[in-house]
């Protein structure tokens, strides 16, 4: 005697206002019936809900997949909200940095076939970076993230570049602020702990974590960075004065040589490590802040804290992206 199997069904996590919803509901009814699964069960963020209340109500149901249809931001509190749970999260990306999208080699104008994946794409493990952070009232609170977290130069642009800018002009929008903070060159006191060890202290202008290494407009910024690999990646910025930032433009502009070619690997082992660019690797990273500092998450401003625990979840969440032919 046969076991009954439930029909496949689809949760759509969507933020409005960053996608035609009528493309996209074709695109997923034409993918339900050519697949044979049962019709989506819809969940919209708006004003009052970021998107967690939507995340959590999908993850709810155990659907076969959520597609997540925003930008990092919603696809970071997703994350935090199905970390764990197994179920499958598809990204079909409708922001305007996509970061996440960008450093994976997702599609990021194509809704037809994003959602296509969504219902007929193979899984992959990948790690969620945990933020617990310490505001100035010593108050923690936790977050997940995917791509990126920054203290410094990184989170004042994204807490201070105005919103409208951003979008119209992308990367152009933040020339004031990097400006102003290159000639202002303001170091950062930091002591900081890697995977419990002694702890150490450092100047910097700025310290960035990330699981995913590429900035955008293509610059390679953690070379070394997997979204699988079970460790966080860190860089600190530590220039002294013009010429460190030269260094600091040097290595940037050379990282991708170094990484993606065989010669250019070589020549990395070889020349003297920048001392302006310090990188590293760790599974828990502890910093304490000489004072209050603003701190973004994905893109997104956090307000300013005293301190920062940042540990990985191994392989915490499936993404589900085109079967690899």
């Amino acid at each position: 005697m046969s076991v009954p199997t439930t029909p496949a069904r689809a949760a759509v996590v969507v933020n409005p206002s960053k996608i035609d919803l009528n493309r996209l509901r074709a695109a997923v009814t034409a993918e339900e019936q050519a697949n044979g699964w049962e019709p989506s069960a819809w969940f919209e963020t708006d004003q009052r809900d970021d998107g967690r209340g939507a995340a959590r109500a999908a993850r709810d149901i155990a659907p076969s997949v959520v597609l997540v249809v925003g930008g990092d931001g919603t696809l970071r509190i997703a994350a935090e909200e199905l970390r764990g749970s197994g179920i499958p999260v598809a990204l079909v990306p409708s922001g305007t940095g996509n970061l996440f999208a960008r450093n994976l080699g997702l599609p990021l104008a194509d809704v037809a076939g994003a959602v296509r994946a969504a219902f007929t794409g193979s899984d992959q493990p990948i790690d969620v970076g945990i933020a617990a952070l310490t505001d100035d009232a010593g108050v923690v609170t936790t977050h997940a993230f995917l791509v990126m977290t920054g203290i410094g130069l990184d989170a004042s642009m994204a807490a201070d570049t105005n919103a409208w800018v951003k979008k119209r002009f992308g990367w152009v929008a933040y020339s004031d602020p990097i400006a102003r903070s290159v000639i202002g060159n303001r170091q950062i006191p930091v002591q900081y702990r890697l995977d419990g060890g002694q702890l150490r202290t450092m100047q910097a202008h700025t310290i960035i974590v990330g699981n995913c290494g590429t900035l955008t407009a293509g610059v390679l910024l953690l070379p070394a960075a997997r979204p699988d690999d079970g460790l966080l990646d860190a860089v600190a910025f530590r220039p002294r004065g013009w010429f460190g930032w030269t260094k600091i433009g040097y290595g940037l502009t050379f990282n991708r040589f170094h990484s993606r070619t065989r010669f250019g690997r070589l020549l990395a082992r070889v020349l003297p490590a920048s001392r302006s660019l310090g990188y590293t690797q760790a599974r828990t990273l502890e910093l304490r802040l000489g004072a209050p500092e603003q701190i973004q998450l994905d893109g997104d401003p956090f307000g300013t804290v005293t301190a920062a625990r940042l540990t990985v979840e191994h392989h915490a969440l499936t993404l589900r992206t085109r079967a690899r032919g």
